[in-house]
C-alpha cells in the first residue's frame, strides 16, 4: 500500500477550500439528460460536453479533482489532448467511477446493490497508470415501507469495503458513497436514522477490512426530508441534523466529507453546505466539502444546448457554481449576493 501518497492524496482533494466535480454519468444518465434539452445523444456529442466542461478557464481555482467515466477518460479534445492530461495541467485531479451501476437485490425487493467487483483489480491498476489518483463508488439505499433491511445495508458496505480495499492496494484514494436516496415522502428524522445505521456499518466494515482511514473521502447525502415529504426544513435545520449524524459515525480519523447533491436544486446544495461550515467549521475534525454533479453542471449544461457557440457561456455558469460552492466551504456563500454580482458582471459585459 502507497500509504504517504494515499494521506497526501485525499488531504489535497479537500484542501485550500476546494471541491470535487463529479462529470462521471454513465451513458443513460447522460443521454436522459441531453434528451430532456433536445441534444443530440452521441459519443461526439458527449465528447464536446466532456471538453467544455475540462476547459473551462479557471475552474482549478475552485475545484481539486474531478471524477470521470470509462469514456471520458479515454477521450481527448479536438485538438486531440487527452481530457485528463488537460485536467492535470489545470492542476485538478483526476478520479474514476468504478461501479457498474445498481441492480436489484436477490430476494429483496425495491433494494439495490452496486456491482462491478469482478475484475476490478486489473481496472484499478489501468486507471492509475492513465493518471487517475482517486475513485469512486455509489451505492444506493432506498426508504420504504420496512426498508432498508439489514441485508441491504450489510451487503452494500461490504462492497464498498472491499472496492476500498482494491483501489489503496494499488495507490487510488477511495470515495466511499453510500447514498440514502431523496426519493419518497420519509421525514428528516427517519433519514437520520437510516443514514446513521449505513454509516455505522460502512466504517464497520471499512475496519475488517483494513482500510486506512486517513487515505480515503466519504461521499454521504445530506439528511434532508424526502422530496415529496409535505414537511421541507430550513438550511440550518439540515445543518444541524447532518453534522450530528456525522459526529455520531464518522470516525476523526477521515480527512474529508464531499457531500452529494442527490436531487437537491444548485442554491439548496450551495445553501445547505454553507450553513454547515458557519456553525460548525472550527469544531469538526474533518473538511465538510462538496463532490456535486447536477448541481455544477445542469446551469452549464441548460446553456449549452450542444451548440459551441454557447460554450464561453455555459463554461460561465460552471466556473460561478464551482465559485459559490468554494465560497460555501469558506461559509461565505449569500445566494441573493452572489446572484447580483452575476448579473452586474454580465451587465458590464454587454
Amino acid at each position: 500500500m502507497k500509504t504517504q501518497e494515499l494521506i497526501s492524496t485525499a488531504r489535497l482533494m479537500v484542501d485550500n477550500h476546494k471541491g470535487i466535480l463529479a462529470m462521471d454519468e454513465s451513458f443513460p444518465t447522460c443521454n436522459k439528460r441531453f434528451a430532456k434539452l433536445g441534444i443530440p445523444q452521441t459519443v461526439e456529442t458527449r465528447r464536446a460536453y466532456r471538453e467544455m466542461i475540462v476547459t473551462t478557464p479557471g475552474l482549478g481555482e475552485f475545484i481539486s479533482g474531478a471524477i470521470l467515466f470509462d469514456e471520458t477518460i479515454r477521450q481527448k479534445t479536438k485538438d486531440g489532448i487527452p481530457m485528463i492530461k488537460v485536467l492535470i495541467d489545470a492542476g485538478i485531479i483526476p478520479g474514476i467511477k468504478v461501479d457498474t451501476g445498481a441492480k436489484e437485490l436477490a430476494g429483496h425487493p425495491g433494494e439495490k446493490i452496486s456491482e462491478g467487483l469482478d475484475g476490478l483489480r486489473e481496472r484499478l491498476i489501468e486507471y492509475y497508470q492513465m493518471g487517475a489518483r482517486f475513485a469512486k463508488w455509489r451505492a444506493v439505499i432506498v426508504i420504504g415501507e420496512g426498508i432498508p433491511s439489514k441485508a441491504s445495508t450489510i451487503a452494500n458496505s461490504l462492497t464498498l469495503a472491499r472496492y476500498a480495499a482494491l483501489c489503496q492496494e494499488v495507490g487510488l484514494v477511495p470515495i466511499v458513497e453510500p447514498e440514502v436516496l431523496m426519493d419518497g415522502s420519509h421525514t428528516m428524522e427517519r433519514c437520520f436514522e437510516v443514514t446513521e445505521e449505513v454509516l455505522h456499518e460502512v466504517f464497520n466494515q471499512l475496519y475488517i477490512q483494513g482500510v486506512l482511514l486517513e487515505g480515503m473521502i466519504l461521499k454521504p447525502n445530506m439528511i434532508v426530508p424526502g422530496l415529496s415529504c409535505p414537511k421541507q426544513e430550513s438550511d440550518n435545520k439540515v445543518a444541524d441534523a447532518t453534522v450530528n449524524c456525522l459526529m455520531r459515525s464518522v470516525p476523526a480519523a477521515v480527512p474529508g466529507i464531499t457531500f452529494l447533491s442527490g436531487g437537491q436544486t444548485s442554491e439548496l446544495a450551495s445553501a445547505r453546505l454553507n450553513a454547515m461550515n458557519v456553525r460548525f467549521k472550527s469544531k469538526l475534525p474533518w473538511e465538510l466539502s462538496f463532490s456535486y454533479g447536477r448541481a455544477l453542471q445542469q446551469p452549464a449544461l441548460e446553456i449549452w444546448l450542444g451548440k459551441e457557440a454557447n460554450v464561453p457561456e455555459a463554461q460561465k455558469a460552471l466556473h460561478h457554481r464551482a465559485k459559490c460552492n468554494y465560497a460555501a466551504r469558506c461559509g461565505e456563500y449569500n445566494s441573493k449576493e452572489i446572484v447580483r454580482i452575476a448579473h452586474q458582471v454580465k451587465k458590464e459585459e454587454n
